[in-house]
């Protein structure tokens, strides 16, 4: 054996032994820190106090802030231009989607500054029934003027079975030679049409069988095989800003050990309903300040599926254990564009986030669809989550601890609350939800500062939905991992599950129930102690600030914003 590749896999076994002490070390602090309840300031009769728990936490947002903003700094004085050599694979994963957002995502892709000639676009359709040939049609509309190609398949590339006869009338043995154990050795025609048809026409428009939304982008990245030099991915109710494709080109361009970039995404129909209006907040949050932040050390957990960009050869390698994944025994239909992101991760190749490619997409309005939403993300989140820390050592310590903090944040919480609920006064009770609107009152006026505008200053509020609806969802998600689907229905149709109903009724009960509890237990004490009447003094003030500040917030929604921004909802509701 050569000394080189002996030498070069003893030291990454060495990297990864000191990594997975890391892991274990910053584990172990904030495990420490939480059951240890270490205080740094309290007052009198410990009323109010600031542990050594509550530093980390703040010490994480801070540094996490600061890198984000340096790595903006750097976005903004990024100077190279884009070379305009490279051809790009431009894929749209289309499922029942509302015909005005997909004139608009269709439209947004023609408008791009990106020479024509040297994109390949391909609109994948997950069904093949007269019911999607809505979405076909609007492809070849758009696109009329660069005499488009389009197909129905019957199957898609995991569905053709040549033993058994088609509905065309033609028989196995007619498609293809019988071998020695006389099986037939066949390959579904079509798809070798689809292929060519992708291959000899820049715009393209493929209906398949339904298989789930990674199939549709298997059968885009396969068709294309390395006929690109990059791939970019787009959902069907995302609009693009005209430079998009440009800017995520001129990251890759700028270093080979690049191997994914994603942009800025955020919301079209923002003001459709307070669900959507929230979404849009923290949508901004969790692009340009989580990742961000991890863009500055090169390793972006996930790269969104509605705008991002792949070296196609490094994709390529990569494709069949992507679409293959399995989860205790289940094969994996969404989280497709995490573990895509986590693929390039796993060969060692840095992912980046560039704020100066934008794009705007669709996102639920109804609770409903949200929920079942953040469901199936949390589902895809955790699961990944484990595939992750196996290459953790092949990239930067930050990957390791950003992993570690914001895997176990929501189990901390989770107990805090149970325990307080159920273990504590109703001082607790109170000072727990002051400390987490004040927390996140902090998070949105640097918001407001590095976004420069005063919208931000309503993410405050969001800590309600992730109190109530997201913290329960987690625990459903995680129970029910096995479970694929799309977890969002097609805009078309409403959304008919309500099974993440159940675990906030169950977390309402529980939370419901500690407080009765708490109630009756501190009637039975007595509350004229100098300890007392000094809680009872802060509970009033307490009190009356925490309904203060709902008040004015809410107030300040409905007076202020939807005042100027309503949108009438016709815009957003077209019968088909």
């Amino acid at each position: 054996m050569e000394l080189k590749p002996l030498l070069k896999r003893l030291g990454s076994m060495v990297r990864a032994f000191f990594t997975f002490l890391f892991a274990l070390m910053v584990l172990g602090v904030m495990v420490w820190a939480y059951v240890q309840g270490f205080q740094l300031v309290t007052s009198d009769y410990g009323i109010i106090s600031f542990g050594f728990y509550g530093l980390l936490l703040s010490l994480h947002v801070l540094v996490q802030s600061s890198f984000a903003f340096v790595e903006h700094r750097r976005m903004k004085t990024r100077t190279e231009a884009c070379t305009f050599t490279k051809t790009i694979g431009f894929t749209i994963s289309a499922y029942q989607e509302d015909p005005v957002y997909l004139r608009e995502c269709l439209n947004s892709v023609r408008a791009l500054k990106y020479p024509p000639e040297l994109m390949r676009i391909v609109m994948v359709i997950d069904g093949n029934s007269e019911d999607d040939l809505y979405m076909q049609e609007m492809f070849r509309e758009v696109f009329a003027d660069r005499n488009p190609g389009y197909y129905v398949w019957k199957n898609n590339y995991h569905t053709w079975d040549p033993t058994k006869p088609q509905g065309d009338g033609v028989t196995p043995g007619e498609l293809g030679p019988v071998g020695d154990d006389g099986f037939v050795i066949s390959e579904d025609p079509q798809r070798k049409e689809v292929e060519q048809l992708i291959s000899s026409n820049r715009c393209v428009c493929i209906m398949q069988q339904w298989g789930g939304k990674r199939e549709v982008m298997y059968t885009a990245f396969k068709a294309l095989g390395l006929s690109v030099d990059y791939i970019q991915v787009c959902d069907s109710d995302t609009k693009l800003d005209p430079l998009a494709t440009v800017e995520l080109c001129k990251v890759l361009e700028s270093s080979r050990k690049y191997g994914a970039v994603g942009g800025d995404v955020m919301i079209l129909n923002m003001k459709e309903s307070y669900i959507s209006f929230m979404s849009s907040l923290r949508y901004w949050m969790a692009f340009n300040i989580e990742r961000s932040c991890q863009s500055f050390f090169n390793c972006v957990s996930c790269i969104s599926g509605p705008l991002g960009l792949y070296r196609n050869d490094l994709l390529q390698q990569f494709l069949e254990s992507w679409y293959g994944q399995m989860f205790l025994g289940t094969h994996c239909t969404f989280g497709d564009d995490r573990h895509l992101t986590n693929r390039m991760l796993s060969m060692g190749y840095a992912t980046k986030y560039t704020a100066r490619s934008k794009c705007y997409t669709e996102t639920p309005a109804q609770f409903l669809r949200w929920l079942n939403q953040q469901t199936r993300w949390t589902k895809s989140y955790f699961r990944e989550w484990l595939y992750n820390a196996m290459w953790w050592h092949k990239h930067h310590l930050w990957m390791t601890y950003e992993s570690i903090v914001s895997g176990v944040f929501p189990f901390f919480v989770t107990a805090t609350i149970i325990k307080l609920f159920w273990a504590g006064t109703l001082w607790d009770i109170l000072w727990v939800l002051c400390c987490i609107q004040l927390i996140g009152l902090v998070k949105a006026s640097y918001a407001c500062i590095l976004r420069r505008d005063f919208v931000m200053v309503f993410m405050s509020l969001y800590s309600a939905l992730y109190m109530t609806s997201l913290l329960p969802a987690k625990y459903f998600a995680i129970i029910t991992m096995n479970k694929s689907s799309w977890g969002t229905s097609g805009r078309r149709k409403m959304v008919g599950n309500f099974m993440p109903l159940l675990p906030l009724s169950v977390w309402s009960a529980i939370l419901l129930g500690g407080l009765f509890y708490t109630i009756y237990k501190e009637s039975q004490v007595g509350w004229l102690t100098a300890a007392k009447i000094l809680e009872t003094r802060f509970l009033i003030f307490a009190c009356v600030a925490y309904v203060c500040y709902w008040f004015f917030m809410i107030f300040l929604y409905w007076a202020w914003f939807r005042r100027l921004c309503r949108t009438r909802s016709r815009n957003y509701q077209v019968s088909v």
